[in-house]
């Protein structure tokens, strides 16, 4: 591969004979007695690596912050453009490497590194999701991005991202075994993010002689944890981050799945996917017009929130509780189920300490909100499967169960009691009893600080977003955090490096009412760049009506429908407090 200028830094080298015309120059044109003037020795033309020749390159411990028994390029092959257009997947070197535990019984930590042959000088790391466990797809898109734009290895990136340092069984990115181990824990808690960076590092400065000039974290839910985590405990090492839904707050979320987990597994309690439909449309009915227009959207959600009452809301004209408060068909639901959607809205309020000072998880914006009911849409599956499920929760724990519930009741069994037969559903999340010791010392690993006073003082951007209607990970947690910015920073110096948008109607990663696609990593780019803040944000829809637009607002304001024009554009919103 031939090296640009831009890879080298941007400055044109001297080459051996341009110094040689220019000694000659010098030494022809003087007469008198004074030594020549000698010009500096061109610097050495970097080392550059072929891909093939990466296979079996060792990565010293030594190049990795963090301990490591060192790590292996296990493969690096050369993989021919596929796609076009936004999907265009330009040709690259893809390494796969694994790095090695300190504790013999752990888990080794895979990684993969996506090398383009035409490199922007750029690195770019994904995030996962879940329990991670696989690596991300590090040749797809970032969370929510746009679909008419190439994705970050289509503008040339070097892409890499890790399995967080132990690989899932059949539960995917829910399987919690890794907790029977604490370096593992420690390297899902965060420290298998620097010993990603560090380790892909090392191999992207062998291949193409030298550092990135930019390195970049995107990622949403457990990747927006690892986003915020990596710009907290790290800040040298990133010059911005995007985090959408970010779980920062993890130890709180998994507690509150489970105080809702254990609300949904109370006789009657779980609303099947019929009647979630008819407590969305009741919320929908009640809700959608606050914003200005009738649109399919409910975009005021506080107001909505505050004023929409399950007991006494209609659906259809007729009332959504059931006559009497008993289960008397599809059409209703009970006053059980009613309070189990009320207990959702509330926050969890932890009644023992933790080591990370939470005290409470917020609740969700379930007003609204797609749980799980039936639609055409073909991202259903996905959206019920992330959000209620198809199974009320019991013990053992059904895989159709609500995501949180399948996820949470891992966790309790190897990282809180290590007990594989251990009965999830009597350990209560507010008052957890002998094992609250335990939560609190995973709850430093799993909670990330809000002081990200580094990654600003250096320069770094960040860029949050989150949904509305997202159940599974709080849009009211990234409120939290964003607050506790306000608080440290204030809003004018918080204005010079963070933005946090909120998005109506989009669920969590994916959704059939507002599926929101957003180009974040150029507004990203721009701002660290070329040093241009964010103006006016557009995110379109790809799912619910394919093509509309919205104006992304900065919290706390929302888009309000200004009378007049189509109601599917973002020029017919203004965004207001």
């Amino acid at each position: 591969m031939q090296e640009t200028n831009a890879s080298r830094g941007g400055t044109p080298w001297i080459t051996a004979a341009a110094a040689l015309a220019a000694i000659t120059v010098v030494a022809c044109g003087g007469g008198g007695s004074d030594p020549v003037a000698q010009p500096p020795a061109p610097p050495p033309a970097p080392v550059q690596m072929a891909c093939a020749d990466l296979a079996g390159l060792a990565i010293p411990a030594a190049e990795i912050a963090l301990p490591t028994s060192g790590g292996t390029v296990t493969s690096a092959v050369v993989v021919p453009a596929a796609g076009t257009g936004a999907n265009l997947v330009p040709e690259h070197c893809l390494v796969n490497a694994s790095l090695a535990p300190v504790d013999p019984a752990a888990t080794p930590i895979l990684l993969r590194v996506a090398l383009p042959t035409t490199w922007n000088g750029k690195a770019l790391m994904f995030g996962g999701g879940g329990f991670d466990g696989t690596i991300p797809a590090i040749t797809g898109n970032i969370s929510n991005g746009p679909t008419d734009q190439p994705r970050p290895i289509g503008r040339g990136y070097a892409t890499f991202a890790s399995d967080s340092g132990h690989q899932a069984n059949e539960y995917g990115s829910q399987d919690g075994r890794w907790g029977l181990n604490d370096e593992a824990v420690a390297n899902f808690g965060g420290d298998a993010l620097k010993k990603t960076r560090d380790a892909s590092m090392f191999v992207i400065k062998k291949r193409y002689g030298t550092a990135p000039v930019k390195s970049y974290f995107a990622g949403g839910s457990t990747g927006g944890r690892e986003a915020l985590t990596s710009i907290q405990r790290w800040p040298a090492d990133w010059d911005g981050a995007i985090a959408w839904y970010p779980a920062w707050n993890d130890a709180g979320a998994l507690l509150a799945g489970w105080k809702l987990t254990r609300t949904l597994a109370q006789a009657g309690a779980y609303p099947n996917q019929a009647k979630r439909g008819v407590v969305y449309n009741a919320a929908l009915e009640a809700c959608d017009a606050l914003d200005g227009v009738t649109d399919g959207l409910i975009s005021n959600q506080n107001a909505c929130n505050a004023s929409f009452d399950p007991m006494t809301a209609t659906v259809g004209g007729q009332p959504l509780r059931c006559a009497g408060g008993g289960d008397t068909g599809n059409n209703c639901l009970s006053d059980v189920q009613i309070a189990a959607l009320e207990s959702m809205n509330r926050d969890t309020v932890f009644n023992f300490p933790l080591a990370s000072g939470e005290t409470r998880y917020q609740g969700v914006n379930v007003w609204g909100a797609d749980l799980g009911m039936l639609t055409p849409a073909a991202v259903q599956p996905v959206v019920t499967f992330l959000a209620l499920g198809t199974t009320q929760p019991a013990m053992p724990m059904p895989r159709t169960a609500p995501y949180v519930s399948v996820l949470v009741d891992q966790w309790i069994k190897y990282s809180v009691t290590r007990d594989a037969n251990f009965d999830s559903l009597t350990l209560d999340p507010e008052n957890p009893g002998p094992y609250a010791g335990r939560i609190s010392d995973l709850s430093q690993q799993l909670d990330t600080k809000t002081d990200i006073s580094g990654f600003q003082a250096r320069g770094g951007k960040l860029l949050l977003a989150h949904g509305t209607a997202d159940i599974l990970v709080s849009t009211r947690a990234t409120q939290e955090y964003y607050r506790r910015l306000q608080a440290q920073f204030g809003q004018a110096k918080l204005d010079t490096f963070a933005r946090y948008y909120e998005v109506p109607g989009l669920g969590h990663a994916i959704s059939s009412v507002f599926n929101a696609a957003w180009d974040s990593l150029t507004t990203l780019e721009q701002w660290v760049e070329k040093g241009t803040a964010p103006g006016p944000q557009v995110t379109t829809d790809t799912v619910g009506v394919p093509g509309r637009t919205r104006p992304m607002c900065d919290y706390p304001k929302w888009p309000r429908y200004n009378g007049s024009g189509d109601v599917n554009a973002a020029s017919s919103f203004t965004c207001v407090f």
